[in-house]
């Protein structure tokens, strides 16, 4: 059981603020599961506008979050070898569900389970919960692609 802090988490996402949505792995289980923290906090640039009267952390930020994490189970895996013109892109998300809301001051636990590996794609299954409440779950898909840059 591996632990990463926001250093070590940005070393393997490429994603930098304000798109950054993992802020420390709590356990790792490589090829197998994660669990991550995201904190909420009044200060992230989507409470300008969603809602201004009623801060609400959107739920496709919450399932970006809840994305970000496939890296960490399947990177190591030799069908996920990171490359420099390599990177992890959402390919699909199936059965989601958003259970309760995600407020500021909210700390998110996301505990993200392999599913299936294909070549250079994985299959998962992600829950994302405020304490002990449910806020959303979905079976997520990753593909690693190289790309021109």
């Amino acid at each position: 059981m591996t632990q990463m802090n926001i250093r070590q988490v940005m070393d393997l996402l490429p994603h930098r603020f304000p798109f950054l949505l993992v802020d420390k792995v709590l356990e790792l289980v490589p090829n197998e599961s994660v669990v991550v923290q995201k904190n909420v906090t009044a200060s992230e640039p989507c409470f300008q506008g969603h809602f201004p009267d009623y801060p609400l952390y959107p739920g496709v930020l919450l399932l970006e979050s809840m994305a970000q994490t496939m890296a960490f189970v399947t990177f190591g895996d030799a069908n996920f070898e990171r490359k420099p013109d390599s990177v992890y892109f959402l390919a699909g998300i199936d059965k989601a569900r958003f259970k309760r809301q995600v407020v500021p001051g909210d700390v998110v636990i996301i505990k993200t389970r392999l599913l299936k590996t294909m070549k250079g794609a994985a299959k998962f299954e992600s829950e994302a919960y405020v304490g002990d409440e449910l806020a959303c779950s979905a079976t997520i898909m990753g593909m690693l692609k190289e790309v021109e840059r």
